[in-house]
């Protein structure tokens, strides 16, 4: 079905990018933030098993995991404000504009020996200059499926410099997505300094805000200008399991 849109553009509804990561309860599972695998269980209790294969009526599983470890996830300023504002109600509309852009971390070595890959400003090479956009979704190179059964965990992964801030303010960016487990480095003494300049904390909040972290983003998604569809399930906590999907712009019937 066509979805036409304010300036005469359309999308085709089932032409949806899933860059989403599934969840299981196993090992194979995406981790970060040294937790250990989600767990998903059947309830045993009084006798009676949700095991349909145990000679329970249904599959009745319990889930354990952690949002923000666990796959991808879409979070508000309440991850790092002392009252645990929710971000369940925050996304107000079905779509939104959204440019896809692959980039190379930078490669720079600390003090103390340690080499960290870095997005900056400078990665992005003018790329996104005179443009608009309510979202950005940064895929990083190398990028493979095996993202999506890592274990980040003491890996110090790529992450974002504070002067890419500067270039979301330029685009009008207010839905980052990326496929790293933060946009802050692993290790900073928690200072997370990109968290708190992108939502305004303190002083400045921003609760119109999204950060999505640990996205999967496929090959066949090329960068460009999209429709985001951000699915999130309404849990009341500062983050919650999402499933990002990218929609491809059609600019008129003929496309």
């Amino acid at each position: 079905m066509q979805l036409f849109l304010e300036d005469g553009s359309y999308i085709l509804t089932n032409e949806g990018i899933d860059c989403s990561i599934p969840l299981e309860g196993n090992e194979k599972n995406v981790r970060a933030w040294y937790v250990a695998s989600p767990q998903i269980e059947p309830v045993r209790e009084n006798g009676w098993v949700g095991v349909v294969a145990e000679g329970g009526s249904v599959n009745f599983r319990s889930i354990q995991f952690n949002p923000h470890g666990h796959g991808t996830h879409t979070e508000c300023l309440g991850h790092i404000t002392p009252e645990v504002h929710s971000v369940n109600g925050v996304l107000d509309k079905l779509l939104y504009k959204t440019i896809l852009i692959t980039v190379q971390p930078e490669i720079r070595v600390q003090k103390d020996g340690s080499v960290d890959r870095v997005i900056s400003a400078s990665t992005f090479s003018g790329r996104l200059e005179e443009l608009k956009s309510e979202a950005l979704m940064i895929r990083t190179l190398p990028n493979d499926a095996g993202k999506m059964n890592l274990d980040y965990s003491d890996t110090n992964p790529a992450y974002c410099d504070v002067d890419v801030l500067t270039v979301l303010d330029a685009l009008g960016v207010s839905h980052l997505l990326i496929d790293t487990p933060s946009v802050d480095r692993e290790k900073d003494n928690g200072v997370l300094a990109f968290h708190h300049g992108f939502w305004g904390v303190p002083g400045k909040e921003r609760f119109d805000k999204t950060i999505t972290e640990m996205v999967y983003i496929p090959d066949e998604a090329e960068d460009g200008e999209y429709m985001l569809n951000l699915q999130t399930a309404p849990f009341v906590n500062d983050a919650t399991p999402s499933r990002p999907l990218l929609f491809p712009l059609h600019r008129n019937a003929e496309d």
